[in-house]
């Protein structure tokens, strides 16, 4: 694989080419982790026919393995096209979302008022979402994080409200359950 871009040649063709053997290289190497995604449940559910030994070690196997060819297409994928690896990323969401019959609470970061820049006025151009898991004695509740996005006409700006801060990084457990969990544990 060719990690400089200096090192690529001009040629529109042979870089099109490039691309489409190293998407079936990835679409090759999802089959493969599915496969051994359903054989690991399948073997699962067959408990029945070997010892418990054997299928423990079959299993940590199949994990092993699984973990292996999404390092290696990671890896690939990386050193290949930057570019690619973030488009596919944009895809799907990093993790699943929180349950929906959990309470919201919403919490409102404020903009600024006035660009930092310019001191022009702001407009509204979007918002960001961040849910966080918390827990009150006796309920879970979501709360929903709303920072606005705010851009200057005078001079093309774009300003919002810092990120909320959570305990634990690129976490999404709020202070209340973090604490019930560490209370739970040692007490």
């Amino acid at each position: 694989m060719i990690a400089d871009p200096a090192q690529l040649r001009d040629d529109v063709d042979a870089l099109k080419r490039m691309v489409v053997a190293m998407a079936q290289d990835a679409l090759h190497a999802r089959t493969l982790i599915e496969k051994l995604r359903f054989e690991l449940a399948r073997l699962k559910r067959q408990q029945f026919g070997a010892s418990s030994e054997k299928l423990d070690g079959r299993v940590e196997q199949l994990k092993l393995a699984i973990e292996a060819i999404e390092t290696d297409t990671a890896e690939r994928t990386a050193e290949a096209a930057p570019a690619i690896a973030t488009e596919e990323s944009a895809d799907k969401p990093a993790r699943r979302a929180l349950p929906e019959h959990l309470p919201r609470e919403d919490v409102i970061h404020p903009g600024p008022c006035a660009c930092s820049a310019c001191g022009g006025k702001l407009r509204r151009i979007g918002e960001d979402v961040t849910e966080t898991l918390d827990s009150v004695p006796g309920r879970f509740k979501v709360v929903r994080h709303v920072r606005g996005a705010f851009a200057s006409r005078a001079c093309d700006t774009v300003v919002q409200a810092p990120a909320p801060f959570h305990p634990i990084a690129r976490g999404r457990v709020g202070p209340g359950l973090l604490a019930h969990i560490v209370v739970a544990k040692f007490v």
